[in-house]
């Protein structure tokens, strides 16, 4: 029998910010009720954080604001480098290189081609100084792709994939409501076709019609291209409706994982249970 590898391991996740005094870990924590070492003042925004997550699979991670969930997010489409841990992602080097102890070169494939990333503002994610169309041709001339007729046929694919009208195609993302940016920012991370995909507090700031769409877009995606995801939301609406397992995080640790329905409808640590509670 052949087992299936993860398509991301995660392991020893750590990101700290500020000098760091070597107790900084040992000193914060849910236990000690913050995430600020009392020694130096640094703040661990996430620590020991280790999961995998397997082709066609989506993970969720909730917790509070200030719980390092959108970090380890950061870290891992390397926007922040770690003070700790590593990553394999199983397109790159077979699973066996470290995302995290990669070249320059090798980071712009990685963003560019291997993982897709969207962010709670769409401004983050998109130029808004070029077209909805050019957007994600900016991603596909990344990866080196180069025929300007194919491009345009890639990019009005995803466009109508994600229900942008394609007579809006050449207009500014600028022009564009939050859930149509939104909808352009996951065309282009959808465009060169990555095996995972990050999404950051994805419906934050819509209206809740247009979180509906863009939630039920999302999973149709998904089932279309078989993609892996990492969806952080403090949204357990949203945890519920996209992801198969769950793990809670508080002051930058990882307090409870497990299959989505277990953990949010029998949460087993009090922090999950108080979450929960609070939406019920």
């Amino acid at each position: 029998m052949v087992i299936e590898r993860p398509l991301l391991r995660v392991r020893g996740l750590g990101k700290i910010h500020g000098p760091a005094c070597g107790r900084c870990v040992e000193l914060t924590g849910p236990e000690a009720g913050t995430n600020r070492c009392p020694m130096c003042g640094s703040v661990v925004a996430c620590a020991d954080i280790g999961f995998e997550v397997y082709r066609g699979e989506t993970l969720g991670v909730v917790g509070e604001s200030g719980s390092g969930k959108s970090t380890v997010l950061q870290c891992l489409y390397l926007d922040q480098q770690p003070t700790a841990g590593s990553a394999y992602l199983g397109t790159f080097r077979d699973g066996d290189g470290d995302l995290f102890r990669t070249g320059l070169a090798e980071r712009r494939d990685l963003r560019g081609r291997l993982i897709g990333m969207v962010y709670q503002n769409p401004r983050d994610g998109l130029n808004l100084q070029i077209s909805a169309g050019g957007n994600i041709a900016e991603r596909l001339l990344a990866v080196r792709w180069r025929r300007v007729d194919r491009i345009r046929a890639r990019a009005s694919e995803y466009l109508e994939q994600t229900e942008v009208p394609l007579d809006r195609m050449d207009d500014l993302p600028a022009r564009f409501s939050g859930g149509m940016q939104q909808r352009v920012q996951i065309s282009k991370a959808l465009a060169s076709e990555p095996g995972l995909v990050l999404l950051d507090e994805l419906t934050t700031g819509l209206d809740v019609s247009v979180q509906a769409g863009v939630l039920d877009l999302v999973r149709r995606l998904q089932r279309r291209s078989n993609v892996a995801m990492v969806v952080v939301s403090h949204d357990l609406g949203v945890i519920r409706l996209l992801a198969g397992r769950t793990i809670v995080m508080k002051h930058g640790r990882i307090v409870e994982a497990g299959l989505t329905d277990q953990v949010l409808e029998d949460p087993q640590h009090p922090y999950s249970q108080l979450l929960v509670s609070s939406v019920t």
